[in-house]
């Protein structure tokens, strides 16, 4: 599979002519060879969606839902293509992929139903005769910088709703998903998008800081949007804010789900085997941390367990049927035994699963799980999570907001409004009683807090993270002053 940049609508190679591969996480086979940007290419794009913002800022919002709404069936006719990059570039499922294009086909659709919904509103003002008022318009150029793990839905969050408002981008893609990211840049430019609307970049692992400072620092780009670590979101915020240029982020997550006395235990398990295991919890919303009632915690942990262990791992490219894919690398498999080796040292024990070996692991999970050791406070990002026991709500509330992160959590209980009071408690961008950590919906606000990040995609929210407010007043011209 070959990938090539795309600057005013047409695809091209890298001003340098330099490419660089991506393998297969298991096979190691060459999957995707690339058009790697340097910074030349980089400071095109920029310039291209700068000149295009000068006319699609001014496309009225029939026009720009028109064109998101082809891009929506668009992407959808591409399932199968973009399902198999996927599973070759990411080694993501059959589930996954198919997943990933539904959801973002329809967040495309909710960001279009956006554009008659970014709505201003008068002021009431002592001044006489005077109509005091408030708009929302486009900002300017919007880099997106994307993610491997999520890569349709959250490509598609990063250039519908700007676009929806009004914004150009620059889509920055993943290295590890060239292919699939090219092909969700396709679908868009294949709606009817004019040029320069959409540039799509994507470079060499190697040259990413000199290509993400050259399009941070570029005056025509306005907002930066990024999901991904808080370790990478750290250093574009503090690029960011050297230019003060605002940005919205979206980070990791040590999501926790907390099972109450009265949890219904085969709904939990049902839930909990979802929001863990979906691509090999690969997620920034996968369940990390089960903060579980010592009351019922033998019954849920048996009960998870054998659900567990029935999860068929391997390679989806060889056999469709896996569950648990390949990590993204064996960097990953071998961080994670790390962390497995330091809690069983520490009095955890394993009850189903057990190491990685390379990229592929079996779906696992650690009991006894406590404070001191590293998998207690550090994101795993595999098919790994722990259990934590507890009595009582104090505590399970404690031990829930007892980590650096805040995006994602979930909270099981039969009395609704106890449960309720738990999630109202915990410290996150969104928690969902009787529910799985891994949700979401694009009519409803999505973002995290504390290390977690910062702003909200989705919803309405979302019309404020790609708009400038601006205050406006039409005033008598003859009106008098005391100076």
């Amino acid at each position: 599979m070959e990938v090539h940049l795309l600057i005013d609508n047409r695809q091209v190679s890298a001003d340098s002519g330099k490419t660089f591969e991506r393998r297969n996480p298991v096979s190691g086979a060459v999957v995707t060879t690339s058009a790697a940007a340097g910074v030349e290419d980089a400071r095109r794009a920029a310039d291209s969606a700068g000149t295009a913002f000068k006319t699609w800022s001014k496309t009225g919002p029939t026009e720009r839902r028109r064109v998101l709404l082809v891009a929506a069936d668009k992407l959808e006719a591409k399932i199968g293509d973009i399902s198999q990059a996927m599973a070759a570039e990411v080694g993501a499922s059959g589930l996954w992929g198919g997943f990933n294009v539904v959801a973002a086909a329809n967040l495309i659709r909710e960001a279009a139903s956006l554009t008659t919904q970014i709505q201003g509103e008068t002021i009431p003002t002592d001044k006489p005769d005077t109509l005091s008022m408030t708009l929302r318009q486009p900002v300017g150029v919007i880099l997106s910088i994307v993610p491997w793990n999520g890569p349709v839905i959250l490509a598609a969050r990063a250039i519908a709703y700007p676009i929806a408002c009004g914004n150009t981008v620059i889509f920055r893609a993943s290295e590890m998903s060239p292919k699939t990211h090219a092909l969700i840049a396709d679908a868009f430019i294949e709606a009817g998008l004019p040029e320069g609307v959409l540039n799509f970049v994507v470079n060499a692992p190697n040259d990413a800081a000199d290509i993400i400072d050259c399009l941070i620092a570029h005056p025509a780009v306005r907002r930066i949007n990024f999901t991904g670590s808080t370790r990478i979101g750290r250093i574009i915020a503090e690029k960011s804010g050297r230019n003060l240029k605002p940005c919205l982020l979206e980070l990791g997550g040590k999501a926790p789900f907390v099972v109450l006395d009265d949890a219904d235990i085969d709904g939990a398990v049902n839930a909990a085997i979802f929001g863990t295991f979906l691509y090999q919890g690969q997620i920034c919303m996968s369940t990390e941390r089960f903060v579980v009632d010592e009351a019922v915690a033998d019954q849920f942990v048996d009960a998870f367990a054998k659900r567990a262990a029935q999860l068929i791992s391997g390679d989806p490219m060889v056999n469709p049927a896996c569950v648990i894919g390949p990590m993204i690398d064996a960097a990953s498999g071998r961080r994670i035994n790390a962390m497995i080796d330091d809690a069983l040292g520490k009095g955890a024990q394993v009850v189903v699963g057990g190491h990685a070996d390379g990229v592929v692991m079996p779906a696992t999970i650690l009991d006894h799980v406590k404070p001191g050791m590293t998998i207690y406070d550090e994101e795993t990002f595999g098919p790994v999570t722990t259990i934590v026991r507890v009595k009582g709500i104090d505590e399970a509330i404690r031990v829930a907001n007892d980590t650096e992160y805040g995006l994602a959590a979930a909270v099981f209980g039969r009395d609704a409004h106890r449960a309720l009071t738990v999630a109202r408690r915990i410290d996150a961008g969104h928690v969902h009683v009787n529910g799985a950590t891994v949700q979401n919906e694009p009519q409803a606000p999505y973002g995290g807090m504390k290390n977690s990040g910062y702003g909200r995609f989705d919803g309405r929210a979302v019309v404020d993270e790609f708009t400038e407010l601006k205050w406006i007043t039409i005033e008598p011209a003859g009106q008098p002053y005391p100076v």
